[in-house]
């Protein structure tokens, strides 16, 4: 099922687990009004990228917290350690937009890298309203929109053989 956002002409879908997505949102309200931010994890393969969990990640901007946040290079490190430890990989990175559209800011296009995917999370007087996902033009010059697709319920990711997995019910 499609979200209905629309994709520019590259076409280009990411799919999310609906547990995913609500993380997100909650995430989003929860951190209101200042900027969230997180860590998609996932797979890319054939059918693109599939995002079938995130990472909670503190802001640790520590001025302008409401239209800017920060993921130091350790929590980096520690989410990308710990997916790895599960088979996934790091997808992207997520973060809210206090009374902004879910589009990506000039300061997000600066600080962007190349091939991730950035879910942005609008949010209105607290209540979660679109939620899009972009990834970085070839040339650097802006954006081009990501449409989110689901996951079926229940999806689960290949495991890396040998991965032990412990994942909430």
């Amino acid at each position: 099922m499609r979200d209905g956002n629309g994709a520019g002409a590259n076409n280009r879908v990411i799919a999310m687990t609906h547990t995913a997505l609500h993380k997100i949102r909650v995430h989003a309200m929860e951190a209101y009004p200042e900027e969230c931010c997180g860590i998609l994890l996932g797979v890319e393969s054939g059918a693109g990228k599939q995002v079938y969990d995130v990472v909670r990640i503190g802001n640790a901007k520590e001025e302008n917290r409401n239209r800017r946040f920060l993921i130091t290079p350790e929590e980096y490190k520690r989410a990308e350690e710990n997916a790895a430890a599960e088979g996934l990989g790091v997808m992207g990175f997520y973060h809210s937009h206090p009374d902004h559209p879910a589009r990506p800011s000039q300061f997000d296009l600066d600080h962007a890298w190349p091939w991730c995917s950035y879910v942005i999370a609008a949010v209105e007087q607290r209540i979660p309203a679109a939620v899009k996902s972009w990834v970085l033009k070839e040339d650097r010059s802006g954006f081009d929109e990501e449409l989110i697709d689901h996951l079926e319920p229940g999806a689960a990711p290949p495991l890396k053989q040998g991965a032990a997995v412990s994942r909430e019910a």
